[in-house]
């Protein structure tokens, strides 16, 4: 407490601390609402889950509000923008600030994965199935097919935010159409068209992240010119412009989904022809305007209530270990459901009765306890990342090297990442995790470890 009370105080007059308010809440409601959606049954006596929702159709409109993927990266976008140019005015490289960026992100994400196929190996050793230890950690790293896409928005941030500092809105915009025509390839074929819109996707939300730290930061601050197009001075922060956005949004919601081919739901429903977040569809962008015009409506009461000491040393807490939170809720959710199966109180009433709802709330609570456990072990491991000073030049040659070297390092990292989720949960693996995966993203975490420690000096 003494700590959060210390950073508390330090905290610049002029930081956006509603940002990071975001991103506290973006997570905790992926972590509850994995939790509370989550039905917990049986298949061939063995504990299974899936997803509620294809029960609970009146739930379906409530995502619109629950899918919050998009703020994360919206506020992934202002992050990223502030710390490069941060970085920039110091004296640093584009290199080095993704050398320093991806410790934050690959340190947690290591010891998981390492921790993950140590268990699996050990299971495997005295005498596990194979293809149920892959099953169960395949469930326990579903959160990484988010990572794969925000690793891939870090390492391009340094010439996406030159795109923006040179077109300004006109590159989300260009990106969303693009997202509109991979939708038509899923709609009318063929499919592959839409797998760019992974990417796309939720490159154009963390355009806009850009747009709002241009709109937060004065251009004589950050030290470029201003952005030409539509908004020279960046995103509209005023209540009107979220009033647009948010009615504007709901409209084309509504058109796309009630109207229109795309399901109502933006978190994935078994049993439904296309899947709104998997890759982003034209309908979630929609939902995605509709959540920065009601952002951009809360903004002002959240930063006065923010200026609060007690509020706002709970919201640095929680964004300490953002991502331990966000890595661990499903292994939490495992080592539970291991825990009740082996005990044989494992409850596993139908969707929707009176048994299912009444179990929400202590499975809510069990699941915080152990989680809390975990983030006790392991959030110390994100919480002390340090940030490096800026270093000084060095030479051309070495520059490029060390920038083929970090690019590297990344595609190792999001290779890794990739042919994790790729790989079918069904298949024996004696780690649980593919071996060409592991290999992939070890090596590429290795390789960013070594340029981070082994940074420039000033020149």
């Amino acid at each position: 407490m003494r700590r959060l009370r210390q950073l508390a105080q330090r905290t610049p007059p002029g930081r956006e601390r509603y940002i990071d308010l975001l991103r506290a809440l973006a997570i905790t409601m992926v972590v509850l609402g994995h939790w509370g959606v989550t039905v917990i049954g049986y298949d061939n006596g063995r504990p299974a889950g899936h997803s509620a929702l294809a029960d609970l159709r009146w739930a379906w409109p409530l995502t619109w509000v629950a899918q919050v993927m998009p703020v994360f990266f919206l506020v992934g976008g202002y992050a990223n923008a502030a710390s490069l140019t941060s970085r920039r005015r110091r004296g640093g490289s584009a290199t080095g600030w993704l050398v320093d960026r991806s410790a934050r992100l690959i340190r947690p994400t290591t010891v998981l994965l390492l921790v993950l196929a140590a268990g699996a190996g050990i299971a495997t050793l005295r005498g596990a199935d194979a293809a149920q230890v892959r099953e169960v950690i395949w469930f326990a790293t579903i959160p990484l097919w988010f990572l794969v896409a925000y690793v891939a928005v870090v390492a391009l941030t340094p010439p996406m935010y030159a795109l923006h500092r040179r077109f300004g809105p006109a590159v989300p915009v260009v990106l969303v159409v693009l997202v509109a025509l991979g939708d038509l390839g899923r709609l009318l074929g063929p499919a592959v068209l839409a797998d760019g819109n992974y990417l796309l996707g939720w490159l154009a939300v963390h355009q806009v992240g850009f747009a709002w730290y241009d709109a937060a930061r004065p251009d004589n601050r950050a030290g470029h010119a201003a952005p030409r197009g539509l908004f020279r001075r960046g995103l509209p922060l005023s209540g009107r412009a979220g009033a647009v956005l948010l009615g504007g949004g709901l409209v084309a919601l509504v058109l796309l989904t009630v109207a229109g081919p795309y399901p109502v739901a933006m978190l994935h429903v078994p049993g439904e022809r296309l899947d709104n977040a998997a890759p982003p569809s034209l309908a979630l962008m929609a939902a995605a305007a509709a959540q920065l015009g009601l952002i951009l409506l809360l903004r002002r009461p959240a930063g006065r209530w923010l200026r609060r000491s007690g509020p706002w040393q709970a919201v640095l807490a929680v964004n300490a270990v953002v991502l331990t939170l966000f890595l661990w809720h499903l292994t939490a959710a495992v080592l539970l459901v291991g825990l009740l199966d082996a005990l044989g109180v494992l409850p596993a009433p139908p969707v929707g009765s009176a048994a299912w709802w009444a179990w929400r709330v202590p499975w809510l609570l069990a699941l915080a306890a152990v989680l809390a456990v975990l983030v006790a072990v392991f959030g110390p491991v994100e919480a002390r990342t340090r940030r490096p000073a800026a270093t000084g030049p060095a030479g051309v040659g070495r520059r490029r090297l060390r920038a083929g070297l970090a690019l590297a390092g990344y595609a190792g990292v999001l290779v890794g990442l990739l042919l994790n989720s790729l790989t079918p949960e069904e298949g024996p693996e004696p780690l649980g995790l593919p071996a060409p995966a592991l290999v992939a993203y070890l090596a590429g975490a290795g390789l960013l470890r070594l340029l981070r420690s082994g940074r420039d000096r000033p020149g």
